[in-house]
């Protein structure tokens, strides 16, 4: 995928916009001001940085080199996936949609129930 593609996948999800905390190269995306995703590079590649599951961000290291401990962020709960085309774009959009309903299911119900009406 590259970054236009990623953009528009990330840009589409209910109640979604994009923020510049640290600086206009880096591209933070935000649920209802929760972040879930944010796209930067790194050592000349596209990287992607998201929320997952401590167990699954495990498994896809051990699948993916191309998928790293989050770069910049809790190395526990985020992961950083580089675009060197080894990860299929299937993929990348599981994982965003992983990242984004994780983001979603820890806030207050109201939120929820208002974020996935539109799911």
């Amino acid at each position: 995928m590259d970054f236009e593609s990623l953009q528009q996948y990330l840009l589409a999800k209910p109640e979604t916009h994009v923020d510049f905390p640290f600086g206009e190269d880096v591209h933070v995306f935000k649920v209802k001001n929760k972040m879930f995703a944010l796209i930067g590079q790194r050592n000349d590649l596209l990287m992607l940085n998201l929320k997952c599951d401590p167990d699954e961000a495990n498994a896809l290291r051990d699948i993916f080199p191309a998928i790293t401990a989050g770069y910049h962020m809790d190395k526990k709960h985020w992961i950083s996936v580089y675009f060197d085309c080894t990860v299929p774009d299937g993929e990348v959009k599981r994982l965003i949609d992983n990242s984004f309903l994780l983001v979603v299911n820890s806030m207050p119900k109201k939120d929820q129930t208002s974020i996935k009406l539109h799911l």
